[in-house]
């Protein structure tokens, strides 16, 4: 192997280990960067381009695993060898599962040093030019997935998408839930007739009853025509009026009545008007609650609940992440590269482990980056941050000035890569000075 000058990194809290590990690399024409933690090594690979990373597993605070699974994700293109005298058979898995390349036991030699990370950088070559997978869909309208909890809310369409049942879709935000109502409108015999979506908390409290129900001229200073509402918009079809839990007491009445009877009343008419429509509501607000502090009534509430559905959030679904990312990958694809994008198995493995509190959405927003992102292929590299491994410090608490100064230093040093002139003139004080502290 033609060996160039790369930079190494080797992370042990052995100082005698780190210096012995350090004059075989430079006798193998390596440059090297030493840290004597985990926290040390982050600002390292933070200010410095390396190319393999060395580190020893057992060290105080934070272990070289962590290390490991953090790197792994935030510095993927990096290879990383393991250096232990723990050897075990569970250790061994667990360093693998977490990134490693090779693990090399203490004591060894120069040679199966040298041979390891020839290993190191030969396997991070062939890495490179891995496969990429993709998920076929199943569709169900616009909606896709193949988990259990995706079928049961598609069962419940099939059996409601052919009558006028009242039905109230719940589940957090993001879920999809307009689009479960549109599933239900557009697969079923009623789908050529007008599907009406409304945001209740989109509109102004003083404008719901008008929005809603229509008005007649003179209603209200500006009614200057007789106005259909939403209501005479959906005739014939499917209403779907989401964060139903904002409609005000008086539109709630309304809509009872409307419920209740099959007819509404404009703003300003003492005139009934029959309606033959689906209403279908949504909310991600808990109404047994509002029902409780008197801002939802208890009625409405059992009139909308005929078929309730209830949406799961994506963190109980995520077998369907991967036809759902692959979806969002084809859509944006086409629209920002005009072409069809891949994802990486590394980094659909960190979208399937996400908890993803903004569910669907949040997975599609960051699907449309990572597209805008990425060069054909979505990597790791693609992803945000927040997505991948964290480490938590522990909170040392409060510490001695001398420590903080020290620390400091380091990090300087690391950045003007030893040059204790620049180094002197970052922290604004002689190079005397400098040479004292670093005594």
């Amino acid at each position: 192997m033609d060996l160039r000058k790369e930079n190494i990194l080797i992370v042990d809290d052995d100082i005698d280990i780190l210096e012995l590990l350090q004059r075989h690399l430079q006798a193998m024409g390596y440059h090297t960067y030493k840290a004597v933690s985990v926290k040390e090594a982050l600002f390292i690979l933070k200010d410095t381009f390396i190319d393999l990373i060395i580190t020893d597993i057992q060290m105080p605070e934070i272990d070289g695993l962590q290390l490991l699974k953090f790197a792994n994700e935030h510095y993927p293109e990096i290879p990383k060898l393991v250096v232990t005298g723990y050897p075990s058979v569970e250790d061994s898995l667990e360093v693998i599962k977490s990134g490693a390349t090779d693990y090399l036991t203490k004591p060894f030699t120069k040679s199966e040093l040298k041979d390891a990370i020839e290993k190191a950088f030969e396997q991070n070559a062939h890495r490179k030019n891995h496969n990429v997978t993709t998920a076929s869909p199943n569709l169900y309208s616009d909606m896709v997935g193949e988990s259990v909890a995706f079928k049961k809310v598609t069962n419940i369409i099939e059996r409601v998408k052919d009558n006028k049942a009242t039905i109230i879709i719940t589940g957090e935000s993001g879920t999809g839930k307009e689009l479960v109502a549109r599933a239900i409108h557009y697969s079923g015999k009623f789908s050529r007739e007008p599907f009406i979506a409304v945001n209740c908390g989109a509109i102004p409290e003083n404008l719901q009853e008008a929005e809603l129900f229509g008005y007649i001229k003179g209603a209200f200073t500006g009614a200057n025509e007789n106005r259909n509402g939403f209501f005479q918009a959906a005739k014939g079809g499917t209403l779907f009026l989401d964060e139903i839990g904002t409609a005000s007491l008086a539109v709630q009445t309304k809509l009872l009545r409307a419920l209740q009877e099959k007819e509404i009343t404009r703003v300003g008419s003492q005139k009934f008007e029959k309606v033959d429509i689906r209403i279908i509501a949504a909310t991600n607000a808990n109404l047994k609650d509002e029902i409780k502090n008197g801002s939802f009534r208890e009625d409405l509430y059992y009139r909308l609940t005929v078929v309730e559905i209830n949406v799961p959030p994506l963190r109980e679904r995520k077998s369907d992440i991967s036809i759902l990312a692959d979806k969002f990958i084809r859509k944006y694809g086409i629209e920002f590269k005009d072409r069809l994008l891949r994802i990486a198995p590394e980094a659909l493995q960190i979208l399937e482990r996400y908890n993803w509190p903004g569910n669907i959405r949040e997975l599609e927003n960051i699907i449309q980056r990572a597209v805008i992102m990425s060069d054909g292929i979505i990597k790791v590299k693609d992803l945000p941050e927040a997505l991948k491994y964290q480490i938590d410090f522990p909170d040392n608490g409060l510490r001695p000035l001398y420590e903080m100064e020290k620390e400091y230093i380091q990090r300087v040093l690391v950045h003007t890569k030893g040059n204790k002139t620049k180094a002197a003139q970052i922290l604004q004080i002689d190079r005397k000075t400098l040479r004292e502290k670093l005594k």
